[in-house]
């Protein structure tokens, strides 16, 4: 079976980096995704939650802002919580393998933030997620 997510999009605001229990880092960003429609061939974005963890995080937390755009490699990751009401919900996010920065400060080509290599998986207790 294969999970694999690759996405090119925008921030749509700055990186959240914060830090588990026992100071992990784990950093979130919300990337906006042009998809075309049927009708007329126009674009829609669809907003799409991504998750990064340990230098990864870091990285994209220091060199990342709203509206640079990135290219993402990871996998799906659907998890379920329950909100301020009681309420059971769910969560589809990507958990990122490689972030790649498309563009540097100055508009120029960027680079890779690879995250860790151990095929993608990163085990973590849902509770240390602090978002």
């Amino acid at each position: 079976m294969m999970n694999k997510v690759i996405l090119i999009g925008r921030l749509t605001r700055d990186p959240e980096l914060r830090y588990t229990p026992k100071g992990t880092p784990v950093g979130k960003f919300t990337l906006a995704v042009d998809r075309r429609t049927k009708k007329d061939q126009e674009k829609e974005a669809d907003f799409i939650d991504v998750i990064t963890w340990d230098k990864q995080a870091e990285a994209c937390g220091n060199y990342l802002a709203k509206g640079k755009l990135v290219a993402v490699e990871g996998r799906l990751q659907v998890r379920s919580y329950d909100d301020s009401q009681g309420v059971r919900r769910k969560a589809a996010e990507v958990v990122a393998s490689s972030v790649r920065f498309l563009e540097k400060k100055d508009g120029a080509a960027g680079g890779d933030i690879e995250g860790p290599q151990n095929d993608g998986e990163i085990t973590f207790d849902e509770d240390d997620i602090p978002f």
